[in-house]
């Protein structure tokens, strides 16, 4: 109970109301979706231990979570709402919730998943002496950001970095796409034709390979790649009025050092595989 008092002062404090205006979030028409976005920003140090000792680890906490605030009307809201907490937050359980209450029980659970490796801290620190392990000392980045929206089309991104040990840290970025009118997310099979996997996974390899500047397949594994076989349509992508973007997290299809690759399909290299009369011929491809 002391815990979740010491949450709610602390968001009460940080919290960054501020209205955001649709138009500050991503291309496409600015206010041509309707939606008015909120944050709420969480910055703080978490102890490890549960005293006021700055030389004991604690993990960074950087988090700032972008929600629509206002949306046609209410279920419509909340449907979108649920939306956005549930992809933010990772979990299915969040999106009952508001975006204040989730942002508490995020908050909480981090904290009490870090706190659990105290007593690996001691255990090495009487092993190390003065010394000290150093891998302790975390953090976490979680933020998220409109991408694209219009009237019937809303694109985002959640990234997600942090260290928790080892030789680097980590960085993943998701997309969510929501048909605004039906309000429900987007995946290939909203897009595409049956039978389209290997064709979309043959024009993806091409743009790679126009973009590496290579002429055979197999020349991208000189440039770092793992195997050509990885390089296939992964549902992670974002729409515009120009194509799809794919992304391909760290270790997804290349080294960490190679970080994040992106792929982007013109939509009229697409023609033949998207749906007729789908969202993306009706609502970008028209405009």
């Amino acid at each position: 109970m002391r815990t979740k008092q010491l949450f709610i002062l602390l968001l009460c404090l940080i919290m960054g109301l501020g209205l955001l205006p649709s138009c500050k979030g991503g291309s496409g028409k600015p206010g041509a979706s309707g939606i008015v976005f909120d944050s709420i920003v969480a910055r703080q140090h978490v102890p490890l231990f549960l005293v006021s000792d700055t030389a004991l680890p604690y993990s960074d906490v950087n988090i700032a979570f972008t929600y629509p605030k206002k949306f046609k009307n209410r279920k419509s809201l909340t449907r979108l709402q649920q939306i956005f907490t549930g992809t933010f937050f990772g979990e299915v359980s969040y999106d009952t919730l508001t975006p204040r209450q989730a942002m508490i029980h995020y908050l909480e659970a981090y904290t009490n998943e870090y706190r659990e490796i105290g007593d690996m801290y001691k255990e090495e620190k009487a092993k190390l002496g003065d010394r000290g392990p150093s891998w302790y000392w975390y953090w976490l980045q979680h933020t998220n950001k409109v991408l694209y929206q219009d009237k019937a089309l809303l694109s985002y991104a959640v990234e997600y970095s942090d260290y928790t040990g080892g030789a680097h840290g980590s960085y993943r970025i998701t997309y969510t796409n929501i048909d605004l009118k039906k309000l429900v997310t987007l995946t290939e099979e909203e897009l595409f034709l049956p039978g389209y996997y290997k064709p979309l996974t043959e024009r993806i390899l091409h743009q790679l390979m126009h973009e590496y500047q290579v002429e055979e397949p197999d020349s991208l594994l000189t440039h770092g790649f793992f195997t050509i076989d990885d390089i296939v349509p992964n549902n992670n992508f974002w729409l515009d009025d120009k194509g799809i973007h794919y992304s391909y997290n760290q270790y997804e299809i290349a080294p960490y050092a190679m970080g994040v690759i992106n792929v982007m399909i013109p939509y009229s290299e697409l023609t033949d595989i998207l749906i007729p009369g789908g969202i993306v011929q009706r609502y970008i491809r028209s405009e």
